[in-house]
């Protein structure tokens, strides 16, 4: 793995003062959530990598703006935020060294501005003002309106010119599977925090309460319940499968780990049963590193076969 520096000088970028700001991007994102950033740096493509930690600093930085607070104090910081991304993407400038990364990854990059706009837009709705799902109806409109753009202002940098129809509607299936699986294993931790992600009329259709789940009531409703929601997390899965065809082959490996591990852990859940409402399903130890060192390997392989 090459160090920070020569990752940096891969990607093109030399001057000093970009270097700093995408050098505290990427720190930023070490310290939120150090397993994205380890599986960047060791899995992607190094000419990829500062792009695609400055576009996940700024997905996370959204994110907890979104998350953190009061609604009205939610709503507040993400009118600040819109306002400061908006003169970041027209100036290429900013007084924060996070947004004046962005900005340049996404000028360099050529990721269409709509996609940014999009993901502003859902975190002050969708996100910010999250009270559950209706139905799936409920549950489609938000990855529409916030999970889908959230993710290509991360992925969409891999592609120069942003994503074309095809790849970005292979990551609307990739995000569509990811958010049911998070919601699976994050279960516990959300109930407590009185989220409820699965859609009331699923619940209605098993005869289950927001008090059984909460309760962490290990009834034959409730398992049946969960299992029918693996079921289709299961599927979706199997429906974004494609996306590997569709992503550069320099975030290959990335892409290919990270649902490997989704894999892993939507098996998790379903071991778990009624279990996954008193505690969230993480991926453990073992299953990350045994993945990230087959990924590991194979890139190195492919890496040699390629100089051949």
């Amino acid at each position: 793995m090459p160090t920070w520096r020569t990752t940096l000088t891969r990607a093109g970028i030399s001057a000093p003062g970009l270097r700093e700001d995408y050098t505290r991007a990427a720190r930023r994102v070490l310290r939120r959530d150090p397993a994205p950033y380890v599986t960047l740096r060791l899995l992607a493509e190094p000419s990829l990598v500062p792009w695609l930690a400055a576009g996940l600093a700024f997905m996370n930085l959204v994110d907890d703006v979104a998350e953190t607070g009061t609604p009205a104090q939610r709503a507040a910081g993400l009118a600040e935020l819109t306002e400061r991304t908006e003169a970041a993407l027209a100036t290429g400038d900013s007084p924060d060294p996070l947004l004046r990364a962005y900005a340049h990854a996404v000028a360099t990059r050529g990721l269409p501005h709509r996609w940014v706009t999009r993901f502003l837009e859902g975190a002050a709705g969708a996100e910010a003002a999250f009270d559950g799902f209706a139905d799936e109806a409920d549950f489609q409109a938000y990855l529409d309106a916030y999970a889908w753009p959230g993710v290509l202002v991360f992925t969409g940098l891999q592609y120069r010119g942003g994503p074309d129809a095809a790849q970005a509607r292979g990551w609307r299936a990739f995000v569509d599977a990811a958010q049911r699986v998070d919601f699976l294993a994050d279960l516990a931790g959300d109930l407590a925090e009185g989220r409820l992600c699965l859609p009331r009329a699923r619940l209605d259709e098993h005869a289950v309460t927001r008090a059984d789940l909460e309760g962490g009531r290990d009834t034959p409703a409730v398992r049946g319940l969960l299992a029918a929601e693996c079921g289709r997390a299961r599927t979706a899965l199997a429906a974004g499968a494609g996306i590997l065809d569709l992503t550069e082959p320099g975030l290959r490996p990335v892409v290919r780990a990270m649902t490997e591990l989704m894999e892993h852990q939507l098996t998790a859940v379903e071991k778990a049963g009624a279990g996954a409402l008193r505690e969230d399903v993480g991926y453990g130890l073992v299953a990350p590193l045994r993945t990230l060192l087959r990924a590991r390997t194979g890139r190195s392989a492919a890496a040699v076969s390629t100089a051949r």
